[in-house]
């Protein structure tokens, strides 16, 4: 896949040191966004039990992380469990429970060496107490933290992060301190899980499957996508690449023309 990007853009010429971005930080999504999708069918694929995905799985996040914060990559947000999967096995949902326990306790070192401020966005109430309690400790002492910003999406739903969003705003409402005509994009954007961050530039869905399943969607209108046919524990530093390099190749208009878009980036080139 990468060599037809290549030859289609000779800007973007293949480097041999994988550890090197394969573009300017300029050309790379600054918040990248992943639907990690596949674990369970890869290891049924593999004759293994689904949990065995999920533990490979969650090795493929440490290498995308790793390889992300590399590259300068500045936000990477991460589905690893939504609302609806609480509807899963038992036996599933405990083993990814302690997947994210077992994370959070032996990354909690490079997290905070490498400076990188870890988030989580979701209905986190969900969360078993003792998965909970590591997760807001590691928030909270990475909080000021100025390198990457690592965020995980648990117990999250795009339609009820705006239900939640709409609720806040209509008992503002109902109590006077905000009119129905001043609701604005930033209003509902500010009642947000996450309403600092940047909207992601890049989604990137593994596994086949060509739908958002839930995954932000407010903050995805003007996002770009990328649907993969390899499972997430078959996902790595090259398939990333070649991502990156697609999304690099690409014209990102917001509703504008390219003739527009082009004077834009001369005046700006120019001044």
């Amino acid at each position: 896949m990468s060599h037809s990007v290549y030859s289609e853009n000779p800007l973007l010429t293949p480097r041999q040191d994988h550890s090197i971005a394969p573009v300017s930080v300029d050309l790379l999504p600054q918040h990248l966004a992943i639907i990690m999708d596949g674990n369970g069918r890869w290891a049924q694929e593999q004759g293994a039990p689904r949990e065995e995905g999920h533990k490979v799985g969650s090795e493929v996040v440490n290498t995308i992380v790793r390889t992300c914060r590399r590259w300068g990559i500045k936000h990477l947000t991460l589905y690893a469990f939504s609302e609806q999967n609480w509807g899963r096995p038992k036996s599933e949902i405990k083993a990814l429970m302690k997947l994210l326990d077992q994370y959070l306790r032996e990354q909690r070192s490079e997290i905070l060496e490498h400076r990188i401020r870890l988030r989580a966005i979701g209905n986190l109430s969900k969360l078993p107490f003792w998965v909970r309690t590591p997760l807001q400790a590691l928030i909270k002492e990475s909080a000021q933290a100025q390198g990457m910003t690592l965020t995980l999406a648990l117990s999250y739903g795009g339609r009820e992060e705006i239900v939640k969003a709409t609720q806040k705003i209509a008992q503002k409402v109902q109590q006077g301190q905000l009119s129905p005509s001043d609701i604005t994009d930033e209003t509902i954007q500010a009642h947000l899980y996450a309403p600092d961050q940047p909207a992601p530039d890049l989604i990137i869905r593994t596994s086949g499957e060509q739908r958002l399943s839930n995954f932000l969607l407010w903050q995805c209108a003007y996002a770009e996508f990328d649907f993969l046919d390899i499972p997430w524990p078959m996902f790595n530093e090259e398939a990333l690449r070649d991502v990156c390099l697609r999304f690099a190749s690409r014209e990102r208009r917001f509703g504008l023309t390219s003739a527009q878009i082009d004077a834009k980036t001369q005046k700006i080139t120019s001044s």
